[in-house]
């Protein structure tokens, strides 16, 4: 497990060994993981997005894609 991201708007943690990414959308409390392909793809256009800086715009763009596969309910505790 390796935590990518932990910003105020997104929690991103690679899980390499299985070729994996979770990603919790802190602003809408929803979460998913990605696998594979879709998994890969989003560490590209996340490193991206982290390259413009700490623009949450840039963060938005990249989460837009992505907002079907955000599903599951990300509960604090």
């Amino acid at each position: 497990m390796h935590i990518v991201l932990n910003n105020p708007a997104l929690y991103v943690v690679a899980y390499p060994s299985v070729g994996a990414i979770e990603v919790i959308d802190k602003r809408r409390a929803r979460g998913g993981l990605l696998a594979g392909d879709t998994a890969l793809r989003f560490r590209r256009e996340l490193e991206s997005a982290m390259s413009q800086g700490d623009d949450s715009s840039e963060f938005d763009l990249c989460l837009d894609g992505y907002d079907a596969l955000l599903t599951q309910p990300a509960i604090y505790q």
